[in-house]
């Protein structure tokens, strides 16, 4: 897909970091826009000001994406205005305050929450847009946000985060077999955020967490901001921007490719050294 003028775009947790950031590009670039998110408020503002900064058809419509129907609704509500998808970003996604906790120490709830919005966000979307793209017969692409943490490697300090991140890079590469048997008009590809540890506020996503998930358990999360995240873990990088994750997710689509993986000289050899240990039947090499 070369061109997104006059393509339709929807990208869920697009009311802040990436999703918002994807959303502006697209839309300077002539797609038509939907952003959806869980936070209204939030979002009716950035819908807002990405069209009355881009000149674009941008708008936003509220969608929980850890329930079903939540999501069908979405999809209808999007073909009832434009009568085509033709880019699917499943993009929303939690942090939790579970950094530096055991797996064991963890409450169910937080899995569950996890899971429901990291994993099943993505099964909904897959389930109440592909079909229709397919139907429609015209181009498509479903991008679909993992991690390199999970994705490609677990870090240990992230259990449920990494976990679910590796859920959707499996997912991902099985879409990408199973539409190719389908003519391969729309296709998939998986997002690695990155290089860097990407400053958005996905620490601060529990503001969002349902009543149905409980409380969490009291704990004090050890991160508030990326920030905190890389001045407490010692980490020996810049922080890479929204905006540098959304240019290279778009050109990647444009490009046609699946792994939307930037490169990365410790991140690679971090890789690298897991496919070797695990060619090797080795155990796995500390992650600390």
């Amino acid at each position: 897909m070369r061109d997104f003028k006059g393509r339709v775009a929807v990208i869920t947790g697009g009311a802040s970091g990436v999703g918002r950031a994807i959303g502006t590009q697209l839309a300077a670039q002539g797609a038509r826009v939907v952003l959806a998110d869980i936070d209204q408020a939030r979002l009716d503002a950035t819908a807002a000001e990405i069209a009355a900064d881009t000149g674009g058809d941008v708008i936003g419509m509220q969608v929980d994406v850890t329930k079903a129907g939540s999501v069908d609704a979405l999809a209808d509500a999007v073909w009832a205005r434009f009568g085509a998808v033709h880019l699917l970003f499943n993009n929303a996604g939690v942090g939790l305050g579970e950094a530096q906790r055991t797996i064991w120490s963890l409450p169910a709830n937080d899995w569950h929450w996890g899971f429901d919005v990291n994993v099943f966000g993505v099964v909904y979307g897959i389930r109440a847009f592909v079909p229709r793209m397919l139907a429609s017969g015209e181009e498509g692409v479903v991008i679909n946000t993992s991690s390199a943490n999970g994705g490609l490697r677990s870090l240990p300090n992230t259990p449920i985060y990494a976990a679910s991140k590796a859920a959707v890079t499996s997912i991902s590469e099985v879409l990408h077999q199973q539409l190719l048997r389908e003519g391969g008009k729309v296709r998939a590809a998986v997002l690695f955020p990155g290089p860097h540890v990407v400053n958005t506020s996905i620490l601060a996503s529990k503001r969002n967490r349902p009543a149905d998930y409980g409380d969490d358990d009291g704990n004090k999360p050890a991160y508030e901001t990326m920030e905190d995240l890389v001045r407490t873990t010692g980490l020996k990088m810049a922080l890479t921007e929204p905006e540098e994750v959304a240019s290279f997710a778009i050109e990647g689509v444009r490009q046609g490719q699946f792994w939307l993986l930037p490169e990365s000289a410790d991140g690679d050899a971090k890789v690298i050294e897991r496919t070797e240990n695990l060619l090797a039947r080795a155990n796995p090499a500390s992650a600390w």
